[in-house]
């Protein structure tokens, strides 16, 4: 209480008015409008930091499911070949942040069961090395990913690939390379049954319905390759996937490409930056919107309190004090509002996962249908530099609102202020 007093008068009659007036209905209805404000400024934030959470969410959840099947960083050979690959990855592995390197045959093919003909994009890998780079052979949910052997022709396919080609573990599928032989007739499609020995289901549709493995040798016969097409890393932080990709390009021998997974889907990833800001744009202004409230609540307390700030006035106090106290009273709405903005988005945003089954119990919804969106929970990242940047803004909103009717205040004059009371 002491500290209360200790305040500028400033403060203190900016704080006073702030609080709900008692004298008249007009006070009252000032405050409530104030209030109105507050609680604007307060969901607006709110919404924005859940909504936000949740692009992170799913940003996150289908990056995740992406990197599943694909590397962190893929390194070529200019030649398209990579014929020393162990050489490579024990030169790529000396790099801290290395933790995994396997080779791998990327190719296109047709893919035919029975009636049904499917482009696929097939991937030779070793087995034994792949569970290093990638996590196919743990989402595997029928068969086996280590059925692939040199020789054998057996292939690994994507649920929905599966699905798509009717196609289960032990059946027969046909591919069709697009290099093609050369005949006396004229050129014949190359074509290699395979046997189904297990399916794989990464959560992720554009790999599911189109991707298949294939033993690495079985691959370089079927494109007519001699070598690997190139060399897949896993490292530790797969956020510091560019850096290391920059250190690999001065640490490693040859003519070599190096690509990190933002490059590799650079398209998908600028979309969903582009989304996010857009969408921070649109629920700004609804912020904005609450925050520009305070102008006219500012204005009709400037407009009852004449009289006061001509008493003020008289008193000695100058045009700048008056001028804090709207301020101050203006910004005490604003900090309060974001206040309790932010605490109601983090409580939400981090209790998303009870939030929302228990509003699709309540009423008998689903809002994420599994056969669609291929995840039925809503997945929110919580990040505090969107948070503290979403308060800022309101923060900063607040107080340019205040601006003009503070303004107005510190013009009045006490004689005229005075003349009719």
């Amino acid at each position: 209480m002491s500290m209360i007093k200790n305040l500028p008068f400033e403060w203190l009659v900016g704080m006073r008015y702030t609080r709900a007036g008692r004298r008249n209905g007009r006070n009252s209805f000032i405050s409530f409008i104030s209030l109105i404000s507050m609680a604007g400024i307060a969901l607006g934030v709110a919404a924005l930091i859940v909504v936000l959470s949740v692009m992170n969410g799913f940003q996150k959840e289908v990056r995740d499911r992406m990197l599943s099947v694909l590397a962190h960083i893929e390194i070529y050979d200019a030649t398209g070949a990579l014929p020393d690959w162990q050489e490579t990855a024990r030169e790529a592995l000396q790099n801290k942040e290395v933790i995994g390197a396997a080779p791998y045959v990327a190719g296109q093919a047709m893919m035919t069961r029975d009636d049904t003909v499917h482009g696929v994009i097939v991937r030779g890998v070793l087995p034994q090395e792949e569970p290093k780079v990638s996590d196919v052979a743990s989402q595997v949910r029928a068969g086996s990913f280590s059925e692939l052997r040199p020789g054998e022709f057996n292939i690994v396919l994507g649920s929905e690939l599966a699905a798509d080609l009717h196609a289960d573990v032990g059946d027969k599928v046909t591919m069709i390379a697009p290099q093609g032989q050369i005949t006396p007739a004229g050129v014949i499609p190359r074509l290699k049954q395979f046997t189904v020995v297990a399916i794989f289901e990464a959560g992720h549709h554009e790999y599911d319905s189109s991707l298949a493995f294939i033993h690495i040798d079985d691959a370089m016969k079927m494109f007519r390759l001699s070598a690997p097409s190139g060399l897949r890393l896993r490292i530790q932080d797969m956020q510091r996937a560019p850096e290391v990709a920059r250190d690999l390009s001065h640490m490693l021998s040859g003519n070599l490409l190096i690509l990190d997974w933002s490059k590799q889907n650079r398209t998908w990833f600028a979309a969903v930056q582009t989304e996010k800001r857009m969408m921070f744009i649109i629920l700004t202004l609804i912020i904005a919107v609450a925050a520009f409230n305070l102008v006219s609540t500012l204005v009709m307390t400037v407009t009852d309190k004449q009289a006061d700030i001509a008493i003020l006035r008289t008193l000695g106090a100058s045009p700048g004090s008056i001028l804090k106290i709207f301020m101050i009273q203006g910004a005490l709405v604003g900090l309060l509002g974001t206040a309790i903005g932010v605490a109601l988005g983090v409580l939400v945003a981090l209790n998303i996962d009870v939030i929302v089954p228990f509003i699709e119990h309540l009423f008998g919804v689903q809002f994420l249908s599994k056969d669609i969106y291929l995840i039925t929970a809503l997945p929110s990242d919580l990040r505090w530099p969107d948070v503290w940047t979403i308060g800022g803004v309101a923060v900063i909103l607040a107080f340019l609102a205040t601006l003009y009717p503070s303004w107005r205040a510190a013009g009045v004059r006490p004689a005229e202020a005075l003349r009719y009371e």
